[in-house]
């Protein structure tokens, strides 16, 4: 059973509420209040139950809020989105947006509370519990191919890392190829996917998730170091105005890499990077191997030092070496 996001609603602020008043005012049994907090306790949702009095999230939850984020866009950007949606469920925010590519127009965002199948990279499941984290995606029309989109993961990530600045964010770096770190545990994916024709015109599929809170038992689940931003700042910044933040920075940036390619954020990413002067294993299709990284090539391609000399990297899995 998938909880109606009315449950969420009525323990949004953070008080305790008897199973019975939840029952009443959802006009549902007992019964099926508890099988919903159970619903959501496994989604990874921390709901506390006391005996007597009722149930409590630990702490208040803001909800994402379609009208809300609009609102805190400037109104260019807020003129040239082509829709914006916040869905209570989905498979996944891409998912959403391939099945719906020839119907949706250019700069389409869909966010989603819950993903019951985000995806990260390789096919990586991406753990988020509901109305906890910020995940999105956006529909991007090129008239280009493929080749001209080279290094558009690495704009997105400065473009997020810039939204992350303003909203109060600091220690933000971009690790290549599509995450962005903080003291090397990870805060954000980035899932680029391309279709259409590939001499052009082409669309890009951009998968972005932030994590705002991830509870201890969510942290369990995933076999990284990763960090949020409730650990980050102390008090995370309202997902709303984040959300904004993302949205326009995001458009600021697709508008510019459509024009001149990933050349116009070379210099932010290099003070983004995160890998610069580390020792890395890469783990490449043709064999892993050690060395430095020196940075990205005009492509983006990852540069890295090697005894035999320098190797550029288009696709791999990238580690840090314990120094």
């Amino acid at each position: 059973m998938i909880p109606v996001p009315g449950l969420l609603d009525l323990l949004s602020s953070g008080a305790t509420v008897s199973g019975a008043d939840l029952a009443r005012r959802l006009g549902i049994s007992r019964a099926a209040v508890w099988k919903q907090i159970e619903a959501l306790r496994a989604a990874g949702l921390p709901i506390q139950a006391r005996a007597g009095e009722g149930y409590r999230l630990d702490r208040p939850l803001d909800r994402l809020d379609a009208a809300a984020i609009r609102r805190a866009l400037p109104a260019a950007v807020r003129k040239g989105i082509g829709a914006l949606e916040v869905h209570w469920k989905l498979d996944s925010t891409s998912s959403e947006l391939l099945r719906r590519v020839e119907e949706l127009p250019d700069r389409a965002f869909v966010f989603a509370e819950m993903q019951t199948a985000g995806r990260g990279r390789r096919g990586r499941h991406w753990v988020s519990p509901p109305a906890s984290n910020l995940a999105f995606s956006c529909l991007k029309r090129f008239e280009q191919g493929y080749a001209a989109l080279s290094g558009l993961s690495l704009a997105i990530g400065v473009s997020a890392a810039r939204a992350l600045q303003a909203c109060g964010v600091e220690g933000v770096g971009v690790k290549w190829p599509n995450d962005l770190v903080s003291r090397d545990a990870k805060l954000a994916g980035i899932l680029v996917e391309l279709g259409g024709e590939f001499l052009g015109p082409c669309h890009a599929v951009i998968g972005v998730g932030i994590n705002v809170h991830v509870p201890a038992d969510a942290r369990a689940a995933i076999a990284q170091p990763v960090t949020d931003l409730a650990e980050l700042c102390g008090a995370a910044p309202s997902r709303n105005a984040l959300a904004a933040a993302l949205v326009e920075h995001l458009c600021t940036a697709l508008d510019a890499f459509a024009v001149s390619g990933f050349a116009v954020f070379a210099a932010d990413y290099a003070r983004y990077d995160a890998l610069r002067g580390r020792v890395l294993r890469v783990d490449d299709p043709r064999g892993a191997f050690e060395g430095v990284a020196m940075g990205v090539d005009a492509r983006g391609a990852l540069r890295v030092r090697t005894p035999g000399g320098e190797r550029l990297v288009d696709s791999a899995e990238v580690s840090v070496r314990p120094q």
